[in-house]
């Protein structure tokens, strides 16, 4: 079975960095020269006792940045569980080591542009939910690893991986370059994992909940929507249910992802910016490519369109049911739900009026099941691909409910639910579901749109709460905030991570040099200035009322008028992406 090394140690030297196998039994040292940053296998006594030691959890990468190529290394990590008796862990911590001693030989520009890289590098790092595993496949669901051949097995860790979900298959290039140095190389998920064992009737099995996150068309919200040129959508995200049960094992699959055409969102100031269909590009090329992909990886699609049917969201809706009506594929089923509007007023029990209306669907679906002697009883035969705008908030709460109907059937068929009793009234257990749900919302969200999901009340509690409406204002004001001023450094993070945009080798200067325009400074003060002498000429009131008045009108017109102005070039005053060219990102 593919294993990589679970226990390291770093040995750091001024020439080089020794990166020791730890593990019972083994003799292999990754040697990493600083200088001419060539890889090699070597042993345990080429280690020179010189050397400064200290224990690493795992090797994420390298990546080259303005100063030379940094070794970032995992330095923490947390035991998230144990799936099919595979520890899984979650990386807490990381360092980022330069090969280099100094950075005297950068000028100040390069120095800052340096730190600058370094920063974005961390602010991935430091983004929750990176988790692995040294001896099991996480990148693949049950099924799909139950139906390899015995060649795959014998693959390495990361030569097996399901590329989309390897977030730092950028990172291993050098260590993917040499097969005798893949046991050192760790894939990597993004998203959320969570195991709890659970007890109905007095029968104790385990309840896991994975999400993986593409690396393929990643980013955050307003600046990566759509599709890409090969097909992949963005904030594509695969969930699967695994429940455990006395030598049985049971997985229920679902996928969401941005609408997958080309549009985009830009922000610009506004609180909701209109979403606008690209009308030059050919939209069935990369539609098609989407779902012959999605199609030939999980079978059968019914997507689950959950955006409003009116007003600036209409459009799109429109433009997707076209598509699949144009694709006239068969085994394409379109379903366009309008969430907000059948749940108006909290009127959440509408939300089974869908999950009724598929569970026929649902059952020919079906879901993986392996019975206590190993023997594949069940197959998925297709999945549900959900979206709302930003396949987070709506889109979770769906998936919520379709998977605890999934999962009523499974623990029926082992014998853990007897006949006649439904989830919702174990009381213990959907604590934990609901509560698990939510947390996995809030996970992706923060992934993608920079706080925590909407509606998590409703997959809480099953309600819908005033405290929830309450808390939904506040991460709506928080991601308005992030999404106007914070998002474009965010995006040129996950854009280096991924390896999107590479920093060049030679000494000319990087995108990060792009000045601002005049506009970005100017109008804000002014308009700062005008609303200042506005406020003052109020209070020290003029010889006369009138007098008074025109200075507040003239004062409060000049805040208006530059306001306005503001607003009308919204797009030059929010933080955009530098790294990537405007038509990459479209």
């Amino acid at each position: 079975m593919a294993t990589a090394y679970e226990r390291y140690n770093l040995h750091t030297t001024p020439e080089k960095f020794f990166i020791e196998a730890c593990d019972e039994g083994a003799d292999a040292v990754l040697a990493i020269d600083r200088v001419s940053n060539e890889m090699a296998l070597t042993g345990k006594k080429d280690v020179p006792p010189s050397a400064v030691t200290r224990p690493i959890c795992g090797i994420m990468g390298t990546i080259r940045l303005v100063a030379g190529m940094y070794l970032i290394v995992i330095t923490r990590k947390r035991n998230v569980g144990s799936l099919l008796g595979h520890a899984v862990w979650k990386a807490v911590d990381f360092d980022v080591i330069s090969y280099k001693k100094t950075v005297l030989h950068l000028s100040e520009i390069q120095s800052q542009e340096n730190k600058t890289f370094l920063s974005m590098i961390n602010n991935v790092l430091t983004t929750d939910g990176f988790y692995f595993c040294t001896d099991y496949d996480l990148t693949h669901t049950m099924q799909r690893l139950a139906n390899t051949s015995p060649d795959f097995q014998e693959m390495s860790l990361l030569e097996r991986a399901d590329q989309r979900f390897v977030w730092n298959g950028n990172l291993l290039r050098e260590l993917a370059a040499q097969p005798e140095l893949h046991k050192f190389a760790l894939p990597v998920v993004h998203g959320f994992i969570v195991m709890k064992p659970c007890r109905i009737n007095g029968k104790i099995f385990e309840w896991i909940l994975i999400s993986r996150r593409s690396c393929f068309r990643a980013g955050v919200r307003y600046y990566v929507r759509g599709i890409d040129s090969e097909g992949h959508a963005a904030n594509f995200v695969e969930t699967e249910q695994i429940v455990l049960y006395d030598e049985t094992k049971a997985s229920f699959v679902q996928t969401r992802g941005s609408m997958p055409f080309y549009w985009s969102q830009r922000p610009n100031l506004k609180y909701k910016p209109k979403p606008i269909i690209s009308k030059t590009t050919s939209h069935m090329d990369g539609f098609q490519r989407h779902f012959d992909s999605q199609l030939l990886i999980y079978g059968k699609q019914t997507i689950l369109n959950l955006v409003n049917q009116k007003g600036s969201e209409k459009p799109l809706e429109q433009a997707f049911a076209k598509m699949v009506s144009g694709m006239n594929n068969g085994m394409l089923r379109y379903i366009a739900f309008d969430f907000h509007k059948e749940c108006s007023h909290m009127r959440w029990d509408r939300l089974q009026i869908l999950v009724d209306s598929v569970a026929e669907t649902q059952d020919e679906y079906g879901f993986f099941m392996v019975n206590s002697e190993g023997k594949t009883v069940a197959q998925q035969k297709g999945v549900f691909r959900s979206n709302c705008m930003d396949c987070l908030d709506r889109t979770n709460v769906i998936q919520s409910l379709l998977a605890r109907r999934s999962l009523q059937s499974q623990l029926q068929r082992m014998g853990v639910l007897n006949v006649g009793q439904r989830i919702e009234e174990q009381a213990e257990f959907e604590k934990i579901y609901k509560n698990a749900w939510a947390d996995n919302a809030n996970a992706c969200a923060v992934q993608y749109a920079g706080t925590g999901a909407l509606k998590t009340d409703f997959t809480r509690t099953g309600k819908r709460t005033r405290l929830g409406l309450v808390m939904d204002g506040w991460n709506s004001m928080i991601r308005y905030y992030k999404n106007n001023f914070s998002d474009g450094f965010r995006q040129d993070s996950i854009d280096l991570f991924l390896g999107n945009f590479a920093v060049d080798e030679s000494d000319g200067p990087t995108p990060l040099r792009v000045q601002k325009d005049w506009k970005f400074l100017t109008l804000p003060i002014i308009m700062l200035v005008a609303f200042s002498m506005c406020i003052v000429c109020l209070l020290m009131a003029g010889d006369t009322w009138t007098e008074t008045l025109a200075y507040v009108m003239f004062w409060g017109a000049a805040s208006a008028i530059t306001a306005a102005i503001i607003m009308y070039n919204g797009q030059d005053f929010v933080d955009a992406p530098k790294l990537v060219h405007k038509e990459k990102i479209d």
